[in-house]
């Protein structure tokens, strides 16, 4: 198959996305397919030659380490030497529209939002993971917990403050509070907040990143992390960071985090509940093909912290570790992945099928 893989583009988590499409595309071509990474930014530049000798580049084998800096659009601009601040750098599409399918190794912002996946699906482009709505619903975490609330599954309190309403605000619960962007990933812009005034700075941090913000009441507890790929739950990964939390230098770089699968002394009907409740929440939000459901767990259950439309598959990422704990190694659970969701296009059961049909 010619499959392009999609990483970079324009938003904070970028780097991550970058790291995560390299590993993609090497898989992918040790497994016979002709799989080529594509910057969504950036492009590509054909130098003579033909869309289909595309897919014989192979343009990977890159070991990334992944900077915690914090890229902004600034930083983002100056990597595109024409200037241009378009998300679909040069060929991207005519690349894209001849391959047979299109991986998104996207990350956060525009990669996750819903805005890519609905270009493609205009244009006739298959891909991997969930469709525009599904996608804009679960990259808004106000949104995504309403909807999970609706559907009786548990979750955190919550306060949405718009940019315009200023960080002098008060939330209807005690502290601590985790203050996070409405949407984004990666633990960009998060704050674990004990007090009125860490508050305060926190919603300005948070304002840096998005319009919006989501106060959550801390909800104390083990931390676990559970992907579902083609309506499989694989076993519980649990998280322990050796100091502080788990943020974006302790999700991204080694030696930081511990990660425990399948999970020790963890009854297992707590562990089944999670498998369960990470199934109904990728139905309820409309995920396909594959996704990752966060968790606390406590004495009063399993609590979703949020739900991930295109999770990480970087060297540390989660989804990765816990297909292999499985016995499914890195290479199967990408052509799982691929093959999952070109049976749901050949059933005409996408999303942009089931409006179509």
């Amino acid at each position: 198959m010619k499959i392009v893989v999609l990483a970079g583009g324009r938003s904070t988590e970028r780097n991550v996305s970058i790291s995560s499409g390299y590993r993609i595309t090497n898989a992918l071509r040790q497994k016979g397919q002709q799989a080529t990474f594509i910057d969504l930014f950036l492009g590509y530049d054909l130098e003579g030659k033909t869309v289909e000798q595309v897919f014989d580049d192979a343009n990977t084998s890159k070991n990334l380490n992944i900077s915690d800096a914090i890229l902004t659009d600034e930083d983002i601009n100056k990597l595109r030497p024409d200037g241009s601040t378009q998300l679909f750098g040069p060929n991207v599409m005519a690349i894209c529209k001849a391959a047979d399918i299109v991986f998104l190794a996207l990350h956060g912002g525009d990669g996750e939002n819903g805005k890519v996946q609905a270009v493609f699906d205009i244009n006739g482009v298959k891909y991997t993971g969930s469709g525009p709505l599904a996608s804009g619903i679960t990259m808004n975490k106000v949104f995504s917990k309403e909807v999970m609330l609706y559907h009786g599954i548990q979750t955190s309190r919550f306060k949405e403050f718009k940019r315009d309403q200023g960080p002098k605000q008060t939330v209807p619960f005690d502290f601590p509070v985790v203050v996070k962007p409405t949407s984004g990933g990666s633990s960009v812009g998060t704050h674990i907040i004990h007090s009125q005034e860490e508050l305060e700075s926190g919603l300005e941090d948070v304002f840096r990143f998005d319009n919006s913000a989501i106060v959550e009441e801390f909800t104390p507890g083990r931390e676990f992390s559970l992907g579902v790929v083609n309506g499989h739950a694989y076993s519980a990964i649990e998280i322990k960071v050796r100091s502080g939390w788990y943020d974006f230098k302790h999700k991204f770089q080694a030696g930081y985090t511990d990660f425990i699968t399948p999970p020790k002394n963890l009854d297992e009907d707590v562990h089944q509940a999670m498998k369960d409740v990470a199934v109904q929440t990728m139905d309820v939000l409309g995920l396909q093909n594959y996704g990752r459901i966060d968790f606390f767990a406590n004495e009063k259950g399993v609590w979703v912290i949020e739900a991930n439309n295109l999770p990480g598959m970087t060297p540390l990422s989660l989804l990765p570790q816990e297909a292999e704990a499985d016995g499914v190694d890195y290479g199967d659970l990408v052509m799982d992945i691929v093959n999952g969701k070109l049976k749901l296009y050949a059933d005409g059961m996408t999303e942009a099928g089931l409006l179509t049909k």
